[in-house]
């Protein structure tokens, strides 16, 4: 029986790691934390989202930009958070409207669809 939601994975290209470090650490404030040693070969790092963690691997040869699968973080200011993304120059994308929130979407650096969430 399911119990709960232990992490998701997203993935960067191959020899992405400083660039998207920085984007998620340094922009998105999100810290890293430590991959096992049994993984590290694998490349890519993990980063902390609440009680949550996010898994970022790398892979080639994947339009990030074609696909819908997405990661929805819950955030508690949108406009702060696309004040952060602006200073970057990721564009706000508009979003359908889901009763009871407030949301817009973006695609990182490497082509993600990524959205951030607040309910009203």
């Amino acid at each position: 029986m399911i119990k709960g939601f232990h992490h998701a994975q997203i993935t960067i290209p191959i020899g992405k790691e400083d660039e998207a470090k920085k984007f998620y650490c340094e922009v998105l404030h999100l810290q890293e934390i430590e991959k096992p040693d049994s993984l590290k070969g694998r490349g890519g790092f993990w980063i902390q989202v609440g009680d949550k963690e996010l898994h970022i691997g790398t892979e080639e040869n994947v339009d990030r930009s074609k696909t819908k699968a997405h990661i929805a973080y819950e955030v508690t200011d949108l406009c702060e958070m696309e004040r952060l993304l602006k200073e970057v120059g990721i564009k706000r994308l508009e979003s359908i409207e889901i009763p009871g929130y407030e949301r817009f979407e973006f695609r990182d650096p490497f082509g993600n669809r990524v959205e951030f969430i607040k309910r009203n």
